[in-house]
């Protein structure tokens, strides 16, 4: 005969638990998991498109790998120490490290400039926004065939308004004092518009306590300026100048489309002279010591910035 436990009177003996360490790692384990499954597919094209080109080039860069010659020799460090006597780097650097001085400090200061205009409430302001920005969305191309015919010798617009005041004609891209100044500014016509927005952005999302509390103190509109909206502004300004340091070194498209490098290599920068080495020369080897030279560089430039902004943080 078999007998019923009163109700309430079951068996309860307690289960062992899970440790609750334990129950952690293993969630911690399933979203790795299921991080890694979303992630993979990046990570493979990052490994072939990014990775094994930057170690295939540095390999290549301890090499004579030639366009022109099937076999390949190590050479170790032959290419880099031919690249720090080679005068052609080194003018080459040096009209590139020139275009970045030339070029960064108005493409900052007009930005910041066009941005104080623009957030000064201006009649028309989607006008003024939209003629800022509209060249920074133009391609390379159609911004060099434009700036190629305003500083066409005879017929360009640049040397007719020089004639309206009397002015001789200049040779905005045949001579050699002129040429890198004429890149820069068409540069900067085309790439401000991009800093432009940054700053309006961030003039937009400043508190306006501080300013209205120094206008009711008497403080006028420049003291205002100096004194509260650039200070606010330090951050992206640093961001900006950081931003167009880098673009401007890595300098190719623009001046190789106008000028080619020329005239007699005064606006070749370190970017054409890997393509031309490396391309025209079928120096691989040589080519990429050099680039990897640059981006040593860079990545030096890079750091001090990092470090110049830390400390004025």
């Amino acid at each position: 005969m078999t007998t019923t436990a009163p109700l309430g009177t079951e068996d309860r003996t307690p289960s062992p638990a899970v440790p609750a360490r334990g129950r952690r790692t293993a969630l911690g384990r399933i979203r790795t998991g299921n991080g890694l499954v979303f992630v993979l597919p990046f990570l493979l094209v990052f490994a072939l498109f990014m990775v094994w080109p930057i170690v295939q080039g540095i390999w290549m860069s301890f090499t004579d790998s030639s366009l022109a010659l099937r076999d390949t020799h190590f050479v170790g460090l032959d290419n880099y120490t031919e690249a720090f006597g080679d005068p052609d780097v080194w003018s080459s650097l040096g009209n590139t490290l020139f275009f970045t001085v030339v070029s960064s400090v108005p493409l900052v200061v007009v930005a910041l400039a066009m941005a104080l205009l623009v957030h000064s409430g201006l009649a028309g302001q989607w006008a003024w926004r939209l003629s800022f920005f509209a060249p920074y969305l133009l391609p390379v191309t159609v911004v060099t065939m434009i700036w190629t015919w305003l500083y066409q010798p005879e017929l360009g617009m640049a040397n007719q308004l020089l004639d309206t005041f009397g002015i001789a004609p200049v040779g905005w891209l045949s001579d050699e004092s002129v040429a890198m100044w004429s890149v820069a500014a068409l540069t900067v016509w085309w790439t401000v518009g991009f800093n432009f927005l940054l700053y309006f952005a961030a003039l937009q999302s400043l508190p306006t306590t501080f300013d209205e509390a120094a206008a009711l103190d008497g403080a006028g509109a420049w003291r205002r300026l100096w004194s509260i909206t650039l200070p606010q502004l330090r951050r992206t300004t640093g961001l900006v100048a950081m931003l167009q340091v880098l673009a401007s070194l890595k300098v190719f498209d623009q001046i190789y489309i106008l000028t080619k490098g020329g005239p007699n290599g005064s606006t070749r920068p370190v970017l054409e002279y890997v393509y031309d080495v490396g391309f025209t020369g079928y120096r691989l080897g040589y080519a990429s010591a050099v680039s990897y030279l640059f981006f040593a560089l860079i990545v030096l430039v890079s750091l001090v910035q990092l470090r110049l902004f830390r400390r004025e943080d």
